[in-house]
């Protein structure tokens, strides 16, 4: 069957490759947070009696009632199967031991709109920014002005966003005294759509958004530069020019438009990776987002916090991949021919 329909046949194998791929990564993940030396349970009872210099009574039975709230009690085995239950059946994550007995799964939604209002909208502007940039500085590859911005987007390619976030933060927060550096709104403004604190949010959002942009604008400025110059010379650029169009009409209807569905897919892939890739940017300006969250877990040794994170971030791009792969042979015929041969 598969012989007479390979389109079926590729597309399931995306299908069973995506489900794989995230049932590995997920007991990847089980097994290193379960292996660490520690759990939230046993710190927290140490840090009591450290703090206090005291012995909590009846502290075995405390002990064991909150690892069975919080699925740790059995061996490794049995947890691992009835997590695995939980989360993809029942879709429960369980409770958050930093907010107990507040479920994970809650926390995530709280935290998740403003992940994605500063993930999403940062990159599509730097996504929309190196197109034209990037374009622009193909077509006009042998001015001074070109040169300088190849060199200048790549060396900020090459540095970690959360380095530009601390020099943003060292430099307009706290030199200039410019822009604020830490939450995501003016605590004075009741939260609520009203001019007020959508203001403070705006303006909060300055530094974080600016390191994000910054680093992945480099990078769309490069690609698409060394996509356009690639084409440049061929057959139906000569040709568009010798029937009288102008050069800002070639390129964006004729040479953008070659960069623009790898560009895109690419878009695509990097909004999947929003969720893991600029998690530090969150937790240096204190933004109450995934990366936050995230950061509090960590502190605290909170399995269940920081498996929900993680188990987001692999499905977002596992998510955001398979659709990509889905869609290649149906919008691309280079790609659809080569299957279908």
């Amino acid at each position: 069957m598969f012989k007479r329909h390979p389109l079926l046949k590729y597309y399931l194998k995306k299908i069973v490759t995506y489900i794989v791929t995230i049932w590995g990564a997920f007991t990847i993940a089980f097994f290193l947070f379960r292996l660490m030396p520690s759990n939230p349970i046993d710190a927290w009872v140490k840090s009591l009696e450290r703090q206090y210099s005291v012995k909590i009574d009846r502290g075995s039975e405390l002990v064991d009632y909150y690892k069975e709230q919080f699925g740790l009690n059995g061996t490794l085995w049995e947890q691992y199967v009835r997590y695995l239950y939980n989360t993809f059946v029942k879709f429960d994550l369980g409770p958050s031991f930093i907010n107990f007995p507040t479920p994970v799964q809650e926390l995530l939604l709280a935290r998740l709109p403003w992940t994605l209002a500063l993930m999403g909208i940062s990159i599509l502007i730097a996504w929309v920014l190196g197109l034209l940039i990037g374009a622009a500085a193909a077509w006009f590859r042998t001015s001074p002005v070109s040169g300088w911005l190849t060199n200048i987007s790549i060396v900020l390619s090459q540095i970690p966003p959360y380095l530009i976030a601390i020099f943003l933060v060292l430099f307009l927060g706290y030199t200039l005294k410019l822009f604020p550096t830490r939450g995501a709104w003016d605590a004075q403004y009741p939260v609520g759509l009203n001019w007020n604190f959508i203001q403070s949010v705006l303006w909060h959002s300055i530094l974080p958004a600016s390191a994000i942009i910054i680093t992945s604008l480099a990078g769309w400025i490069l690609s698409t530069r060394s996509l356009i110059v690639t084409i440049l010379g061929e057959d139906y650029l000569m040709y568009a020019e010798a029937k009288g169009l102008s050069p800002w009409e070639i390129m964006t209807r004729y040479a953008l438009r070659n960069a623009l569905l790898p560009q895109t897919m690419g878009l695509a892939l990097t909004m999947g990776f929003m969720m893991s890739g600029q998690l530090l940017i969150e937790m240096l300006f204190v933004y109450p987002g995934l990366g936050e969250l995230m950061s509090r877990g960590i502190q605290v040794f909170d399995y269940n916090t920081m498996m929900g994170i993680i188990i987001l971030s692999i499905f977002s791009v596992m998510t955001a991949s398979l659709i990509v792969e889905l869609t290649l042979p149906v919008i691309d015929p280079r790609i659809r021919k080569e299957i279908m041969s």
